[in-house]
């Protein structure tokens, strides 16, 4: 080959090389393509995950109830075990024992209460929602409301026939259904028969689970993924820990305030605000549509209390508990928050509601470790010192 050729294919190479192989640009763009590839080709074999997702299903609900205990209990744990230098399976133990007494104490004490209040309110909530509706048909007799009223009866017409039909379905539908009831019921109850034993060695050896994990990466990835799981558990465990007892304080205030004013099914409505508040921002004001359709029914003046009890309520657990249980440790704004639960309650249902924000915090994580990655390699984000630029001008 001439000297000239050679020269010409150098700079061809040179080209190619500039422009496509060492393009940052272009090495982006691919990376995502072949992403966008795996995961429409992870949908056209759908069939080879199946079983995963069958296996998930069976013991997801274990593991997810043993690592929510796991997160309350732990705590305790290493507590006294640094405090007091007890036997940690010794401590697992009397923590064991002490939770089934009070499980014993709820089965006979709290949940018999709980069930008929949950059954006198469901007999009875025909009539005050009829209640509700004839006050409300009242209030909207004048003629200022007639197109509002009209709409809002066409809105009950539709809801009424939509609960129907959805009524005639699933009667049609329940012969067909029985198995999957009875799988469903099956799957629950070993979840609670499996899940102890799964915390008890969570809680007896989870603390070396990031050490084990990471012996899975490459050496010089070990100590960056011990850190990128650290910091995934810190913040699902605050997550954790701090909506369970937000929501045990706001289950112990209503049940309070509804007692005080003396409002029926006081206990019921106060436990159910407290589960309903583990759905962050609209878990507290959709408690309060059962009260305050009681509190209607009951009288105006009881109906004023229940608003005055929701309204102190609010102002304690916002100014005083959420503050100091869950401070900023998401730093999650507001608006993402009502996205994420918009969002994943949409794709994943009830699950995704309750689960989206630890979901989100883990994905924030990782995303954010990635990008981290990406600025340091890339050397696209990197400013140019103030010196360096004073010179460019100078120069230009």
């Amino acid at each position: 080959m001439r000297p000239d050729e050679n020269e010409k294919v150098i700079s061809q190479r040179s080209w190619f090389w500039k422009w496509v192989i060492n393009n940052k640009t272009v090495s982006v763009l691919s990376i995502i393509l072949l992403s966008l590839l795996i995961i429409f080709m992870s949908e056209k074999v759908n069939w080879f995950f199946a079983p995963i997702g069958e296996l998930l299903s069976i013991v997801g609900f274990p593991i997810v109830l043993a690592g929510v205990l796991y997160y309350l209990i732990a705590p305790l744990i290493d507590f006294f075990e640094s405090r007091f230098r007890i036997n940690r399976s010794l401590l697992i133990t009397i923590v064991f024992i002490v939770i089934a007494g009070l499980l014993v104490w709820g089965i006979v004490v709290l949940i018999p209460a709980v069930q008929t209040q949950t059954i006198s309110i469901i007999k009875n909530w025909p009539t005050y929602w009829s209640n509700i509706t004839r006050q409300t048909d009242d209030f909207m007799s004048s003629s200022l409301f007639d197109t509002i009223k009209n709409s809002v009866e066409n809105i009950n017409t539709d809801i009424i026939g939509t609960i129907s039909k959805k009524a005639s379905s699933i009667v049609t539908s329940t012969v067909g259904s029985l198995g999957s009831v009875v799988g469903t019921v099956t799957t629950f109850i070993i979840g609670l028969i499996t899940a102890p034993f799964i915390l008890f060695y969570l809680l007896k050896d989870g603390h070396s689970l990031p050490g084990y994990l990471s012996k899975f990466f490459p050496v010089r990835y070990r100590k960056s993924t011990i850190g990128l799981l650290d910091e995934i558990n810190l913040q699902v465990s605050q997550y954790i820990r701090g909506q369970l007892t937000v929501a045990f304080f706001v289950a112990v205030l209503f049940v309070i305030g509804f007692s005080v004013v003396g409002l029926k099914f006081a206990l019921t409505l106060g436990i159910l605000a407290g589960f309903l508040n583990l759905i962050p921002y609209l878990g507290s004001f959709l408690a309060m549509v059962p009260a305050l359709v009681i509190a209607a029914f009951i009288s105006p003046i009881m109906l004023v209390k229940v608003i005055i009890v929701f309204f102190v309520e609010q102002t304690i657990e916002s100014r005083l508990i959420s503050p100091l249980i869950l401070g900023s440790s998401l730093a999650i704004h507001p608006v993402t928050i009502l996205i994420v639960l918009l969002g994943s309650g949409r794709i994943f249902g009830l699950m995704g509601v309750i689960f989206g924000i630890p979901g989100y915090a883990i994905l924030k994580v990782i995303v954010t470790r990635i990008f981290a990655w990406y600025k340091e390699s890339s050397g696209l984000y990197v400013e140019a010192e103030p010196e360096k630029i004073n010179k460019d001008k100078q120069k230009s």
